[in-house]
This record gives structure tokens, C-alpha cells and sequence, in this order.
């Protein structure tokens, strides 16, 4: 018993942090559920709860948060599991460890759509920025984002498609397991993808 929890201690320690990034609204939520379902850990703390945006939770960790002010003694309590970590903050994960990205791709338009239902819900002014400019912070954004990305030595990619993920679950979950090298249950995966989730279509 001791040799095994010694080996599975030092699997832990030289497994990779899963971290799951995008755009806000891109699904994030919905693949750190495939990867939870499909056999991964979590590292979550269900501080923000579930709502109308999100009805089956956001699966964050708050101390993400504070990632760009220095809070970083979390991440190796994230080797082996996923987290999700907003795309802003990514720059900000300590150097030192080896991280898998599962990057999230959506439709602009439906990006900014759920967006604007959101701040709708949230009481806010869903004009105050146009989705012209909106579109146009984003892009620049995500080209900073995917560049600093490639110069890591200490992270490899893998670029998902939200609207992919739910039209052809059965081809993309395989594709998952392929990458973070596990063998996750990919039917467990595939079967807690919930199209009826997606209300926020690209016409």
C-alpha cells in the first residue's frame, strides 16, 4: 500500500495542469463538465453558484481571480486536474509548471449575443460597448492570447470548437483524450453534452 500511494503521490506531482481557456461565453462550462465526466478532477470551489446564464454551474476556482496579483500557490493543488482560468490571466500561471490548454472557439456573434443576455440578467447596460468594437477587442485579444501561447516551452494547445463540440460530440470527445494522453470515458463525455443549452444561435 505504501509503494502504490508513493507512486501515485509522484504521478501527481509530475502530471500536467489541465486548464481550460477562452473568450467568456465561449464554453468553457461545458467542457470542464465533459472532462469532470469524463474521469478528470476538478480543482473548484462552487463559490459562484449556478443561474439563468449558466444553469448547470460554472465549475470556477476563485482563487484564479487573483492570478494576475501574485496568487499562485494554488496551482500545483491542480496538477493532474482541470481548471478553468480566464484567457486574460493565463500569462499569469507560474512558469515552473507544465500545462495542457483546452482552448474553447465560439461563433463572435453568439459569443456577444450571450453576452448581452447576461448583462440583461445582470442589470446592466448591455449597449454601453458595441458589438463592433466588442468584436474587435476580442479579436485583438485572442491574437495576443494565441501568440504569447506559442512561445511557452511549457504548454502544449488544444483548440476546441464550442459549435462542433455540440453538433458532433461523438468525434470531438476522442479527440480530448487524445491530447491529455488519459483515457477518459468518452461516452461519459459525450453523453453530458446538453444541446438544448445552446440558445444563443449564429443565424
Amino acid at each position: 500500500m505504501r509503494a502504490l500511494l508513493s507512486r501515485l503521490f509522484k504521478e501527481r506531482e509530475a502530471a500536467p495542469v489541465i486548464v481550460v481557456s477562452g473568450l467568456p461565453r465561449s464554453g468553457t462550462s461545458m467542457m470542464i463538465k465533459m472532462l469532470q465526466a469524463g474521469g478528470i478532477e476538478l480543482l473548484t470551489d462552487e463559490v459562484r453558484a449556478a443561474d439563468v446564464d449558466n444553469p448547470e454551474g460554472y465549475y470556477e476556482f476563485e482563487r484564479v481571480k487573483e492570478l494576475d496579483k501574485g496568487d499562485s500557490g494554488w496551482v500545483p493543488e491542480a496538477r493532474g486536474r482541470a481548471v478553468k482560468v480566464i484567457s486574460a490571466l493565463l500569462e499569469h500561471l507560474p512558469p515552473k509548471e507544465t500545462y495542457r490548454v483546452i482552448w474553447m472557439n465560439r461563433r463572435m456573434a453568439e459569443i456577444l449575443a450571450s453576452q448581452r443576455k447576461m448583462l440583461v440578467h445582470r442589470g446592466e447596460d448591455p449597449t454601453k460597448t458595441g458589438d463592433e468594437k466588442m468584436q474587435d477587442l476580442y479579436a485583438k485579444h485572442v491574437d495576443k492570447v494565441r501568440s504569447w501561447l506559442q512561445t511557452q516551452h511549457n504548454t502544449q494547445v488544444l483548440e476546441m470548437d464550442y459549435n462542433a463540440l455540440l453538433t458532433d460530440p461523438q468525434s470531438q470527445a476522442p479527440r480530448i483524450a487524445e491530447f491529455l494522453k488519459i483515457p477518459l470515458d468518452t461516452e461519459a463525455m459525450i453523453a453530458v453534452v446538453n444541446p438544448d443549452l445552446y440558445r444563443n444561435r449564429a443565424r
